[in-house]
């Protein structure tokens, strides 16, 4: 999350297995509400966001990326945890160089040392019925 007032530059990869895509789940204690985005984060400064995209990838779950095409930028206003966000998004297509990646249902991850999330496959359909919640939900011009 950014500070107030400040915008955050973020890299997101989009990883498509099938009918299924690579996730991380997230929970917003005061809506009480589940959603899931794709895995990535901030950009640093001095790197590309393509850069920071497999940085990113690496420390996070220790996965490498290949087939990395850019699909372009979002700007993404939003709340989570009750106050206002402000991203922009430096969204890529992409897949893992490890084929095990696609063979695991989910996996747990940290950010930080307090923060542990969970990442999976989940059918797309789950999303576009709307079971699930894909944000920002212009993800799903891209699926």
């Amino acid at each position: 999350m950014n500070k107030a007032g400040e915008i955050r530059v973020i890299a997101l990869g989009l990883i498509r297995h099938g009918d299924r895509i690579f996730l991380s789940e997230g929970y917003d204690p005061v809506k009480q509400e589940t959603f899931y985005r794709a895995l990535g984060g901030g950009v640093e400064f001095g790197e590309t966001s393509r850069v920071a995209l497999e940085r990113e990838f690496q420390e996070e779950i220790q996965a490498d990326l290949m087939n990395i095409r850019y699909l372009g930028c979002i700007e993404n206003l939003f709340t989570f945890n009750g106050r206002q966000g402000h991203e922009i998004i430096q969204l890529y297509q992409c897949d893992f160089a490890d084929y095990k990646f696609y063979q695991l249902e989910s996996l747990v991850f940290s950010e930080s040392q307090t923060h542990k999330h969970r990442a999976l496959w989940i059918d797309i359909s789950r999303l576009k019925s709307r079971e699930l919640r894909l944000v920002p939900e212009v993800f799903f011009d891209y699926l």
